[in-house]
């Protein structure tokens, strides 16, 4: 029988670190293999990404362009035309898919991330309505969209309150606020006019056509501050795989930790979207993707963020080859492949029993 929190001694505690799995022993050489590898194939393909366009530009003359050299309409080219949209991609990619690990850890469920407890639709919700009834304020979409998540996920956390929170209480309300937040977008297209509602959708299938460094900045800079706290609130989430109960005994400040995990999850998720718009699937399939390419208990935040940069940058790739002159939306490209993972899980989660 598991012992009681209360009754666990300091040998016991002790005992029951030891018993969870770390990322460590005969796993570490894989993940770092794991991550060594997507960190190639990321940059590879981020490479690729700046190369190809109208005027094509080789490999090696980006490799230049990056590093400062080179001749003028190259430099002008890689550095100010095409390279804001591949940070942006990269950077998206990679604070989507740590969102996507932090709240599949928080909640202990595969099939909770962003994308489905309604933080990205509310991100939606307030840009269209900033769009369709003018309520933007001079504020633009970044702006919009890093407030309707936060409000979004706010809403979430003190509807899903009950002497603390639980995963299965946060997942349950979140499901239901993205259900009000999609009708409210659906009913504001619906009021909108055409230009307007073009606009709207233009942004909410998840767009990276015309990113340049204004889009960068702001991404950049809460990266830099969000992702070294999702790195340290990482040794938590070992124990927080255990249970409230067992978390506590083992001395984790559940809740302390569960709303930090929320806020630096909602802040990585708030400042992607604004930039690049909710692109679908990434947050929910990246982290999935790179826990069984490592084979750890749960999603690795670096292997997941890294996965999460290759997911975005291969889409566009695609989204601006697919079709010769055209140029789609990258959330079309990574909805059409996230679609599957999301029908595997459930059909996953249905055969473990933990589906509902």
């Amino acid at each position: 029988m598991t012992p009681s929190p209360s009754v666990l001694t300091h040998s016991s505690r002790r005992t029951f670190r030891l018993a969870v799995p770390p990322v460590s022993g005969v796993l570490r050489p894989r993940l770092v293999a794991v991550c060594v590898t997507l960190a190639v194939g990321a940059f590879l393909v981020f490479c690729w990404g700046v190369a190809i366009g109208d005027y094509p530009v080789g490999l090696a003359d980006v490799m230049k362009a990056l590093a400062g050299s080179g001749d003028p309409g190259t430099l002008l080219v890689v550095r100010e035309l095409r390279l804001p949209r591949a940070m942006v991609g990269l950077l998206a990619g990679v604070a989507f898919a740590l969102s996507g690990a932090l709240f599949q850890t928080m909640t202990r469920n595969p099939l909770a991330s962003p994308d489905m407890i309604g933080i990205i639709e509310g991100a939606g919700t307030a840009v269209v309505a900033g769009i369709v009834l003018g309520w933007d304020g001079g504020l633009g979409t970044q702006a919009l969209g890093l407030l309707g998540a936060l409000a979004t996920a706010l809403l979430v956390y003190l509807l899903a309150w009950r002497r603390g929170t639980t995963g299965y209480r946060i997942i349950l309300v979140g499901i239901g606020v993205a259900w009000m937040c999609t009708s409210a977008t659906d009913f504001l297209m619906a009021r909108g006019g055409r230009f307007q509602a073009q606009a709207a959708l233009g942004w909410l299938v998840g767009n990276l056509n015309g990113r340049d460094w204004a889009q960068v900045g702001p991404l950049a800079v809460a990266m830099a501050a969000l992702v070294p706290a999702a790195l340290l609130l990482g040794r938590w989430m070992r124990t927080l795989q255990l249970g409230n109960d067992l978390a506590t005994g083992l001395g984790t400040p559940v809740q302390p930790v569960r709303l930090a995990l929320l806020l630096v999850g909602v802040g990585l998720i708030a400042f992607a979207t604004a930039a690049a718009g909710p692109v679908a699937f990434v947050a929910l399939a990246a982290p999935q993707i790179a826990q069984r390419l490592a084979g750890t208990a749960w999603p690795p935040l670096v292997a997941s963020g890294l996965t999460g940069a290759l997911v975005v940058l291969s889409a566009d790739l695609i989204a601006r080859t697919l079709i010769p002159g055209t140029e789609l939306p990258v959330g079309i490209v990574t909805g059409v492949l996230g679609a599957p993972v999301l029908l595997w899980l459930l059909i996953r989660a249905n055969r473990a029993g933990s589906g509902g």
